[in-house]
């Protein structure tokens, strides 16, 4: 096959998106050419870099000390690359028993197509019983939510558990926020059998489409409410919201030595915590659970790749109720940048965007 241009969704200014480009080499007899077929928006990380508000605009992440250092940034306008919710379709190359007609999610941002390398870039193959627009899901988004379970469990069970989410089998969940990573780990919850799960969140329009799947929905104010009156506090709150409000209403919503599992990304800080008021009086926890490295001690048993395999099998059991509720837009490729101005200027309720490629 020849050479092909690729075409990529990015940045080129805070509030302007566009589309970069570039051809893309020849793949090697060990790779995949894949065609993109739809990729997910994330509102959480990729908005950041619509409003220039992503800490490595501004700061420049010095791995050896794992410190941000600040005034030296990261990165620079125009950002042509972003995005890790894709799918598509192998179109030449064969690796590990993958062929031509496969259809694979992985991430590797808003493009028209990729090349796989399988030494190294992550892929799971997608059953053909799931509809592949769900398949934005696996790469990265379903991952970091399945993450969060496995602190869950790690606090309340230690590094021992070897089934997602065992920790919380007949235990009263509470999740903050209805947006993606919020909904699939309250879908991860309900899954691994937990008596009650409650997501709360300001949004009606949210709160409608978590009824819809079964969850008791309700406001933040309620929600610690519901929790002290019925549970005398929550264990552990999953705390999804980019607001530091909502970390401060999730402590509340503990019972002493109550943890919040957190992997909300504060983007603009968390002014509104109060470490002085129930943090301090109950003596809290907030353990970070970001998608980067499993709960110490329980990577013997876990990895992204087995994260992976547990959202598939999620897909496969709540497959349909998942498309008709969290896809709110499937827009094409190329209105993307026209999209998301709309977006930003208008602020339309949403959960999920979906772009799909032509």
């Amino acid at each position: 096959m020849s050479m092909r241009h690729i075409r990529s969704l990015g940045f080129e200014a805070p509030g302007q998106p566009y589309f970069a480009g570039y051809d893309e080499h020849d793949p090697h007899p060990w790779e995949l050419r894949v065609q993109t077929t739809y990729s997910g928006f994330s509102a959480g990380t990729e908005l950041t870099f619509m409003k220039g508000t992503n800490p490595y605009l501004h700061s420049r992440w010095d791995e050896g000390r794992r410190v941000f250092v600040p005034g030296e940034a990261g990165m620079h306008y125009p950002v042509p690359f972003v995005g890790y919710m894709e799918v598509g379709m192998v179109i030449e190359g064969e690796t590990r028993g993958v062929a031509p007609g496969t259809t694979i999610a992985g991430a590797w941002g808003h493009k028209s197509g990729h090349v796989i390398a399988p030494d190294r870039d992550r892929f799971f193959v997608l059953p053909d019983e799931i509809d592949p627009m769900l398949g934005v899901y696996v790469g990265q988004m379903g991952p970091i939510a399945a993450n969060g379970l496995l602190y869950a469990d790690h606090e309340l069970a230690g590094a021992g558990s070897t089934t997602l989410g065992s920790s919380l089998a007949g235990r009263p969940v509470l999740v903050f926020g209805a947006g993606v990573v919020g909904f699939f780990t309250a879908l991860f919850a309900q899954r691994a059998g937990a008596s009650e799960v409650v997501i709360a969140d300001p949004s009606p329009f949210r709160r409608l489409r978590a009824e819809t799947l079964g969850f008791a929905a309700m406001t933040e104010a309620d929600a610690v409410d519901h929790a002290k009156a019925r549970w005398r506090g929550a264990d552990l709150v999953f705390q999804t919201r980019a607001s530091g409000e909502s970390l401060h209403n999730a402590m509340k919503a503990l019972r002493p030595h109550g943890c919040v599992i957190d992997l909300a990304f504060y983007q603009g800080g968390a002014d509104a915590v109060r470490l002085g008021e129930e943090f301090h009086h109950n003596w809290l926890s907030i353990r970070c659970a970001q998608i980067g490295r499993v709960p110490p001690g329980m990577d013997r048993l876990w990895d992204h790749e087995r994260l992976g395999r547990e959202t598939i099998a999620l897909l496969a059991d709540r497959g349909a109720a998942i498309r008709q509720q969290l896809i709110t837009h499937v827009v094409p490729f190329d209105e993307a940048p026209d999209f998301l101005r709309h977006l930003v200027a208008e602020r339309p309720e949403f959960i999920q965007i979906v772009f799909a490629y032509a």
